[in-house]
């Protein structure tokens, strides 16, 4: 048996077991050292007395690369971005960033829907977790829209649909993740999430208010803030703007050289956070509660990662990422029509695993065959098939998966997002909240078809950085 076919059934294993609903970083290392194994005893012919070297061979090959790839100081962003967003919430800018979008645009047709969606990327910007931005948005923004007479379904669903910005929006931990699996340059990443993420927002804002304008009486508008009032409603929120500015300064200086690492500016940006959840009488409880909740989000992302990287190693050695780029590039289509097709493919596979264990678990093979279809990693924008260099296409390409993983938290049966709305509200069902989501597939699909076609969104700020 050769490795291929090794790799193949291996893998087929593995998908088994994450849908019959074990975790992707056991699934994923128990299939990576089964492979090991099973490929270096291959090697001896499956010699009987040579299987405990085939075990010790591949106990070592299995904890090299993970103890190498986790141990790199980029992947020390994830726990201080997490403890911002926790942070965050208990110095108060949760209410203060809804407050402030409710006084400035909740005039308009569906304005507390759309307030609700602005106040998420806002909080998106200090937090970069999705799950986290939908719990905290489902009991401030949920209460206030059924006050006003909103649909309880169409308001879980903006809930739920808000909070995936946090998955695009800097500081996200989901594009650290992939910068790190790709080997590409983090600040860059973070950089190109901003204008897409804010892209996102605008679209979701619009959408509301279509439907509000099309049905009169769906999203009542809400009026009678003074200027005065409004203005009034900004300072609490400055500190949001406050850490979104360190972010980028520590990532890209338009004045200058970059102040400090992206994981410097994660740091300091917890800190005023900090500072700021004191000064609003912040107790032990909260910041005890804070430090646990971001230690256990970040156990749980740093184990996903060992144990998919088990497995990318196994694929290392049974050859299937090389394999599956030269197939992808011998196909005779055009060579958008099959990254639609990726796509399409990342949204069924969406269903049924959660964002950070799929883009682990695909990308190690998915990744480089995208690359070879623009004609490598090190290719010039003239001699590219999509118009950009390997890096800049590494970055366009980080953008539309972190998209799609956005998509996924919100689409049956898995949908993290809308089964933690309906968790925190007693009042609602999933299902509820999954047809309250419904009309922003539409919204997500424009989005990623605008992306796919028009680059220039995505790499806009990193082009300013540098290419």
């Amino acid at each position: 048996m050769s490795s291929m076919e090794i790799g193949i059934i291996v893998s087929l294993g593995m998908l088994v077991m994450v849908i019959l609903g074990m975790r992707v970083a056991f699934a994923a290392a128990l299939a990576g050292m089964v492979g090991l194994i099973w490929i270096f005893w291959a090697k001896k012919g499956f010699d009987p007395s040579a299987f405990w070297w085939a075990l010790g061979v591949a106990t070592k090959t299995a904890g090299q690369v993970p103890h190498s790839k986790i141990s790199a100081q980029a992947l020390s962003l994830i726990p201080t971005f997490i403890l911002i967003g926790y942070l965050a919430y208990h110095a108060g800018l949760t209410k203060a960033l809804f407050e402030a979008a409710k006084r400035w645009v909740g005039w308009l047709p569906g304005g507390m829907a759309v307030a609700t969606v602005f106040s998420t990327a806002g909080f998106a910007a200090v937090s970069g977790a999705s799950v986290a931005t939908s719990a905290v948005f489902a009991r401030i923004a949920i209460p206030e829209m059924l006050k006003v007479g909103y649909d309880k379904r169409f308001a879980a669903g903006v809930v739920a649909a808000g909070g995936t910005l946090a998955s695009l929006i800097p500081p996200s931990a989901i594009l650290v993740v992939y910068a790190i699996i790709v080997e590409q340059d983090v600040g860059k990443l973070l950089l190109a999430g901003f204008v897409p993420g804010a892209f996102s927002a605008f679209i979701y804002g619009g959408l509301i208010i279509g439907i509000a304008v099309v049905k009169p009486g769906f999203g009542p508008s809400v009026s009678g803030y003074t200027w005065g009032e409004r203005f009034k409603s900004l300072p609490p929120a400055l500190p949001v703007v406050a850490v979104v500015a360190i972010i980028i300064l520590f990532v890209y200086n338009p004045f200058g050289d970059a102040i400090g690492t992206p994981t410097e500016g994660g740091a300091l940006g917890a800190f005023v956070v900090f500072c700021i959840a004191l000064l609003n009488g912040m107790r032990w409880s909260a910041l005890k509660e804070a430090l646990l909740e971001s230690a256990k989000l970040a156990v749980m992302i740093f184990t996903i990662i060992w144990g998919v990287l088990i497995f990318v190693r196994f694929l290392g050695f049974a050859g299937l990422p090389s394999a599956f780029s030269d197939w992808i590039t011998s196909l005779d289509q055009s060579p958008m029509l099959t990254l639609v097709f990726i796509l399409l493919a990342y949204a069924v596979l969406g269903m049924f695993m959660d964002a950070i264990g799929m883009l682990l678990l695909t990308l190690p093979v998915v990744y480089p065959a995208v690359m070879a279809l623009n004609g490598g990693e090190y290719v010039s924008a003239a001699d590219s098939v999509f118009g950009m260099s390997g890096p800049m296409c590494a970055i366009w390409f980080g953008i539309l998966v972190v998209k799609m993983a956005e998509f996924c938290l919100i689409t049956p049966p898995i949908g993290l997002n809308c089964f933690v709305v309906a968790g925190v509200r007693d009042d609602l069902s999933v299902q509820d909240v999954f047809k309250g989501v419904t009309p922003f597939f539409i919204a997500d699909a424009v989005t990623i078809a605008l992306l796919v076609s028009f680059p220039a969104i995505v790499l806009w700020l990193p082009r300013l950085a540098g290419s």
